[in-house]
């Protein structure tokens, strides 16, 4: 699995110490440090901002996102660009949102809510190569062991007969190891990284790392410690689908 951490993550020190060789998630109401990630990472990501817009009640006029993703969608480590979508929005809305999208699915990432029917997130990964998946109300990622039930029912409906989704799935805000160990996730990200190496009370004792730097290499390498389900398959005796490693260390 793929783990995208998103930015900023200042200062650029600490930024180049959490991505260098690794992997950045790019958010369009953040963008300033796209230049660095774009040549330190082995690839990044871009979100439209749609959450960050959400909470702060910004309106925003989605072609200058389209814009933005068109200036970077050629260069070598990009990965992909979550396509808008409407936060507690309808399918309708959202649907009308990839309609309008302009740079081709191979670059634009629907984006589906647990809020929204199941329907649609079937539809969107048998119409495209990649699927986003953002988690909220009872399904957040913050409560894992139902958020993880939810994505294990769901996911059982785009198998195939290897337990493999049929599209790339990528997790919003869910590098929680409690969430993504149990999933097939191809990549997921979250800002856990730029959140906590300023608070100060959570690094506690003699080995504490003593600089910003270090608590942010140390917070990547820990997440990176864990890969996502390699599939889900139909256990028989407990009738239900389980994620399954390839092979056990």
């Amino acid at each position: 699995m793929i783990h995208f951490h998103g930015g900023p993550i200042t200062p650029d020190t600490c930024a180049l110490r959490a991505w260098k060789g690794r992997h950045a998630f790019i958010s369009f109401a953040n963008p300033q440090q796209i230049g660095l990630a774009s040549e330190v990472c082995q690839s990044f990501a871009l979100d439209n901002g749609a959450y960050s817009f959400w909470t702060k009640k910004r309106v925003v006029d989605w072609r200058n996102y389209y814009a933005f993703v068109d200036e970077w969608k050629n260069h070598p480590r990009f990965a992909f660009a979550c396509i808008p979508d409407v936060i507690g929005g309808t399918s309708a809305e959202n649907d009308a949102l990839l309609a309008e999208w302009p740079h081709g699915k191979f670059v634009g990432c629907p984006v589906w809510h647990m809020s929204e029917p199941d329907e649609r997130f079937i539809r969107l990964c048998h119409e495209y190569p990649r699927v986003a998946i953002g988690s909220m109300g009872e399904y957040d990622a913050k409560k894992p062991r139902a958020c993880r039930a939810k994505l294990r029912d769901l996911i059982s409906k785009v198998v195939d007969k290897n337990g493999y989704p049929i599209a790339k799935l990528h997790g919003l805000r869910m590098l929680n190891k409690d969430v993504f160990t149990h999933i097939p996730l191809s990549s997921a990200d979250s800002t856990n990284v730029a959140r906590n190496i300023s608070i100060d009370k959570a690094w506690k004792g003699a080995y504490s790392p003593a600089s910003k730097e270090t608590r942010a290499f140390t917070l990547v390498e820990r997440i990176e410690s864990h890969n996502s389900a390699s599939s889900l398959c139909y256990d028989a005796e407990k009738d239900r689908f389980t994620p399954q490693l390839t092979f056990e260390l």
